[in-house]
């Protein structure tokens, strides 16, 4: 089994390595599999050349899982490429990423692609492609919310692309992971301690919202199980779930273009015109990559 995970220094990424080896472990890999790459999802040509050095020493892949990214970053930045710096890095940067490694993707018998999206999807705009590397009116939230729901129009975009081109092999999907205590809140005040541990619940709701209708809640019980899901982070193994299920469980074998939450299919945000908004997407990440005249092999 070959897998590549991003952002597998730390946090959920990190529990996501530590468990595919763990169960690759029962079937002969040795800690000598382990291969990690200085991969910098902010500057296209650090992805090219990773892209390469695995295609070298790999002839397929079987997993590959998306799960790098930036949180609430306090200022606007453009990156070397000319783009946000936060939609390049969560975006971008695994749009070119996938790309280049879809080749080796569809030489696997079965493969996966896993889009770590996030609950905030559900808040993004209606996504200007032409706005989204402009300064004027740049927030944190808006900027985290867009690049997340571009990785769920991915997801389904791509799952259209490949199905045409009979590499029905390959399936894509995204999932939120769930509010874990990670290193993707150190530029929050979650991270601040006793912040950290007294505002939890209260400073996520301000900056994402809560999928938590009240009119739904039916009874004092479930108002309460409700609180304590905010104040009680999950963990990376706890977060790493959801992913890992999508990567490993034949539940959803054949399954592609979907988004779940706590193992579980949920519906995405959707917009008008979603299909042509997603496809337009796609070109558009086409374009700014550089893939214009990139042939799969």
């Amino acid at each position: 089994l070959v897998a590549v995970v991003t952002g597998c220094n730390c946090g959920i990424g990190k529990q996501i390595v530590r468990e595919l080896n763990i169960r690759g472990a029962k079937l002969g890999c040795n800690p000598d599999r382990l291969i990690f790459k200085c991969l910098d999802l902010a500057k296209f040509a650090s992805i090219w050349q990773v892209a390469r050095e695995i295609e070298q020493v790999e002839d397929h892949i079987d997993l590959l899982i998306n799960n790098a990214g930036i949180f609430l970053y306090p200022k606007f930045k453009l990156t070397d490429d000319g783009h946000e710096l936060v939609w390049q890095t969560n975006y971008l940067g695994h749009f070119l990423l996938t790309e280049l490694l879809v080749p080796s993707l569809s030489k696997a018998p079965s493969a996966r692609i896993v889009n770590v999206s996030a609950l905030a999807h559900y808040y993004s705009d209606n996504l200007d492609l032409h706005l989204v590397d402009r300064r004027d009116g740049w927030d944190s939230r808006s900027s985290y919310a867009r690049s997340k729901l571009a990785l769920v129009m991915y997801s389904f975009e791509l799952t259209k692309r490949l199905r045409a081109s009979n590499q029905s092999n390959i399936s894509v999907n995204s999932c939120h992971p769930g509010i874990s205590y990670t290193r993707i809140i150190r530029h929050t005040p979650l991270a601040r301690k006793p912040l950290n541990f007294i505002f939890a619940p209260l400073m996520y709701m301000i900056y994402c919202r809560s999928n938590i209708s009240y009119s739904n809640l039916k009874s004092r019980d479930t108002l309460c199980r409700s609180y304590y899901r905010w104040f009680f982070l999950k963990t990376p193994k706890d977060g790493a779930q959801t992913p890992l299920y999508l990567a490993l469980s034949k539940r959803v074998a054949g399954v592609s273009g979907k988004y779940f939450v706590e193992c579980s299919q949920k519906e995405p945000l959707t917009m008008k015109d979603w299909d042509k908004r997603c496809e337009d997407l796609y070109e558009y990440s086409i374009e700014v990559c550089g893939l214009q005249n990139y042939v799969r092999i």
